[in-house]
């Protein structure tokens, strides 16, 4: 994976860093495996805006993936490494040996022609899904469930990981992308390997105009609002106003809004670094 510099021959381009996409396999998605995407803009059922800075955007197609790897035993064949636009990860086009065709998330070094399968019985390697139960312990692992059954939800975006620790009864213990170490039961599964496209951090857009193909719009700097609109609105002339925090006046810049009473707090060994 590698990103290029384009040459200055527009303002646009000057500072534009883009992925070369070198791991890409094809332009063409499943036609079977599409889905239709509505976009909100923003707005609820009533038309009222809920939600600020959305709206816009190119249109999509939705790419269903299977992120619970249910089909246990059934080696599946790597057909394609495609670049999907709802996500920062590549993602991979398998077809399983009963004719099933189904998109995952791509790993690291994951090769079209490659054999991947999900279950107990899997090997340890790249692209596998297997129980943290039993892959070796140090292993770098993604596209992690938090419920058995559930379906992938930690370390899912582009370039990340996780690292299984250690294992006492019936939990594992995992070092998260964020650096908190937390228990997770070890009937979940996991997938061996870090995520694809780990160049992603380093792409810049170079205009305003390509958020917008993504779908954000301008965002207000809060400085510069009335004081009915956020508590650090206000002031006379350039002043910008007192604490950072936000709209409904939680302090930000490493205040903890999570709560002391929630229930997973017992799961966790370690909280994340500020």
């Amino acid at each position: 994976m590698s990103v290029r510099k384009l040459k200055p021959i527009t303002p646009g381009q000057r500072f534009r860093v883009v992925n070369s996409f070198d791991t890409i396999t094809t332009d063409k998605p499943e036609k079977s495996l599409l889905a239709p995407k509505k976009n909100s803009g923003g707005r609820n059922s009533q038309g009222k805006m809920t939600m600020r800075y959305t709206g816009g955007g190119h249109k999509q197609k939705y790419r269903v993936v299977d992120f619970k790897r249910a089909k246990a035993g059934v080696p599946a064949v790597v057909k394609t490494i495609e670049y999907d636009p709802n996500r920062s990860a590549f993602i991979s086009l398998i077809a399983y040996a009963d004719g099933a065709k189904t998109y995952i998330i791509a790993q690291n070094g994951l090769q079209v022609g490659q054999t991947v399968v999900s279950g107990e019985n899997a090997a340890p390697e790249i692209g596998n899904a297997l129980p943290l139960s039993k892959i070796p312990l140090g292993t770098v692992i993604s596209c992690i469930e938090l419920r058995p059954g559930q379906g992938a939800v930690i370390a899912r975006s582009a370039g990340t990981f996780a690292q299984l620790m250690a294992r006492d009864g019936k939990y594992a213990t995992i070092k998260m992308p964020s650096g908190e170490t937390r228990l997770i039961l070890l009937t979940c599964t996991a997938t061996i390997g870090a995520v694809s496209n780990s160049d992603h951090q380093l792409v810049v857009s170079g205009k305003a105009g390509r958020s917008r193909w993504l779908g954000r719009r301008p965002r207000t700097r809060p400085v510069a609002m009335n004081p009915v609109d956020h508590p650090m609105g206000g002031g006379e002339g350039r002043s910008s106003g007192g604490h950072p925090r936000s709209r409904k006046g939680l302090p930000a810049k490493g205040y903890r809004t999570r709560s002391k009473v929630n229930p997973s707090n017992k799961y966790i060994v370690e909280r994340r670094k500020k």
